[in-house]
């Protein structure tokens, strides 16, 4: 599928097999969903732009790098906050916008609750983190949200993703890249990824 990258590296296949087992109490979950994020945000930031900067050593002066733009993170409420502090290792710089959506049980659908955007964007990227894509509309509506904010750049980064979601959101914008641990089976009736991991904010928080 164009522009789904699915992660092969070993410690990101090592540690979401311990994500996904039923007997992974709620601290090691969230410290699995952190060092996950780091490791997605190392993958899912290779291509940003960057300016050339010199900088002075104790003994000479050598080529260096400055990131050229600001970047955003964007963690959809709630299941999405446990992977900010891994992308905030990586980018400490990043500033943070929370969006609030959850789904309609009887229809599926994404519903909005929390929205506090300024007005004009602050940052030129933007990384959606959700752990779970599965039916696709939270992370459609993100988008819509983001790119009516005037984002030029934006990325989903998430765990697991079912087919059914990945059809989706690629349908409906197919310009933004997604990037994954795997890529599941299927959704079940109630719109679970199956074989999934169960509700990811639930086993973070502790609220199953």
């Amino acid at each position: 599928m164009n522009n789904v990258f699915v992660s092969t590296h070993p410690l990101v296949k090592h540690k979401l097999t311990l994500l996904r087992s039923v007997k992974t109490e709620h601290k090691k979950f969230r410290e699995l969903i952190r060092e996950l994020g780091i490791l997605l945000g190392y993958e899912a930031t290779a291509d940003l732009d960057l300016d050339d900067v010199p900088v002075e050593t104790p003994l000479a002066t050598a080529p260096g790098h400055h990131l050229r733009e600001e970047i955003g993170l964007v963690p959809i409420l709630r299941a999405g906050l446990g992977m900010v502090d891994g992308f905030h290792e990586m980018l400490p710089g990043a500033q943070v916008w929370h969006l609030g959506l959850y789904r309609d049980e009887k229809t599926l659908r994404p519903v909005s609750y929390y929205n506090k955007l300024p007005v004009e964007p602050t940052v030129q990227v933007c990384l959606i983190l959700d752990p779970m894509l599965a039916t696709g509309g939270s992370a459609t509506a993100a988008i819509d949200v983001l790119k009516e904010w005037g984002v030029k750049r934006i990325k989903f980064v998430g765990l697991i993703a079912a087919p059914e979601g990945l059809s989706v959101v690629q349908a409906a914008h197919p310009d933004v890249p997604i990037h994954l641990a795997a890529i599941d089976e299927h959704l079940n009736e109630r719109g679970f990824i199956v074989p999934g991991l169960g509700d990811a904010g639930d086993r973070q928080f502790g609220t199953a």
